[in-house]
């Protein structure tokens, strides 16, 4: 058997993360002999998904050693990876991160990322990270953190800031630009590669070619845009006229860090459909779990976007694995971003680490509007480590996607007193 290690994964009664995890996780054999120990503080979702892990493990024949636990600190003992997808009261608290700035005229398009709704995302989210990091620290020091968790950016800011473990963010909003890009060119997503470099969520496509040749596919792109529905991801489009690159990865997710992204829509998340969907999905759980239900064909086959799983397999078994987008502390890997700033790039994971790829400087455009969004990015993490309304209000008068003070101070008061139970000093 070859090397084996502990996986502890924090969040697990998430639905939607956990099957993409498992659908990676059961159909391969790299990770066989280690031991996946899965953790929430929800005991009904972490049966359902302990219960699931169990079929997909026998029906893939992983190998996977399968632990569950209600106690973050005993499943951390002796970790060597930590794959945390947590949020706070998920959807009730985003949809006042919404509703509550648009009473007050504020125009956005998802309140989850930037905007006053990514403010108290970072407020509410950086304390129970930070809770997870401490016993970390402690627990399994040498650990590798791989965050699932929005405002990826700022997290990954924090932790380079603050702590000094081993930490990258994952998010597979590059591939939601391949999909894009590839309804245009009528071509199979698999035939493109594509990487990117910038911010979360707001990254931009520096190179752009045909797997198998190694085309440049920048001019076909230019050429069949041309004619292609107008009404077809229409801000991300304007950008990519503008700028002359292709940005990711939606044009809700752009438009959160924009004055103009509500040009976008401001029809917000829809959190109906969010609920209905989760409960079709648990359903269909269920009957897999019991029997009463075949497993879907696609459960039994990776997932489209996700890339824990074959980041700890690179680095377990030092495989230099290409990882085609990671978030990571900037140090220069862009260099004409703020070296202080995660930024989303290419890396490769070996048994030394995560190491970015860096594509060289945006183009200078690009990297001044990445600029302001980076001074309101770094302003947030320092409210939310600090617990600081008064750092919030500043972070809020940055932000291009507030347009009065009036507002901001409102909003201000109104979100915290939603949010107080969760805002606290982290250091």
């Amino acid at each position: 058997m070859g090397n084996t290690t502990k996986i502890v994964f924090i969040g697990a009664g998430s639905a939607a993360f956990g099957l993409s995890m498992y659908r990676d996780l059961f159909t391969t054999k790299e990770l066989a002999g280690s031991t996946l120990t899965l953790v929430d503080t929800n005991a009904d979702a972490l049966a359902r998904m302990g219960d699931l892990a169990d079929v997909l493990n026998r029906r893939g024949d992983a190998g996977v050693k399968i632990e569950r636990s209600t106690d973050r600190r005993s499943a951390l003992d002796g970790a060597s990876f930590v794959v945390s997808s947590v949020a706070i009261d998920r959807n009730r608290l985003w949809k006042l991160d919404f509703e509550i700035p648009k009473k007050y005229g504020i125009r956005h398009t998802l309140g989850e990322n930037g905007g006053p709704g990514g403010l108290f995302f970072t407020l509410r989210t950086m304390p129970l990270i930070f809770d997870i990091i401490r016993d970390v620290e402690e627990l399994c020091p040498d650990a590798l953190f791989i965050n699932l968790s929005n405002p990826e950016s700022r997290i990954v800011l924090g932790l380079s800031r603050y702590s000094k473990i081993k930490a990258v963010g994952l998010c597979h909003g590059l591939f939601l630009a391949r999909w894009f890009i590839c309804q245009i060119l009528g071509m199979k997503e698999a035939d493109v590669d594509l990487w990117g470099a910038g911010l979360n969520h707001f990254q931009w496509v520096m190179h752009l070619r045909e797997r198998l040749t190694g085309r440049d596919l920048y001019p076909l792109l230019r050429e069949k845009e041309k004619t292609h529905d107008p009404s077809f991801t229409p801000l991300i489009r304007k950008l990519f006229h503008a700028f002359g690159l292709w940005p990711s990865c939606s044009d809700d997710h752009t438009g959160e860090f924009l004055a103009y992204g509500w040009e976008a829509g401001e029809h917000g998340f829809n959190f109906a459909e969010d609920e209905r969907g989760r409960g079709i999905l648990k359903a269909l759980m269920d009957g897999v779990i019991d029997g009463s239900t075949p497993i879907p064909d696609d459960w039994l086959t990776p997932s489209w976007g996700e890339r824990a799983v074959a980041m700890i397999a690179g680095v377990l078994h030092n495989q230099k694995r290409f990882i085609e987008s990671g978030i990571v502390c900037n140090h220069g890997v862009i260099p004409n971003l703020p070296s202080d700033l995660a930024v989303e790039v290419p890396v490769l994971a070996d048994a030394a680490g995560i190491h970015p790829v860096s594509l060289g400087p945006l183009p200078d455009a690009i990297a001044k509007i990445l600029t302001v969004q980076a001074g309101v990015q770094q302003l947030a993490v320092e409210a939310a480590i600090h617990g600081s309304k008064e750092l919030a209000l500043q972070a809020l008068l940055i932000d291009p996607v507030i347009n009065s003070t009036t507002a901001a101070a409102q909003i201000l008061d109104e979100l915290w007193e939603a949010n107080r139970p969760y805002i606290r000093s982290s250091v």
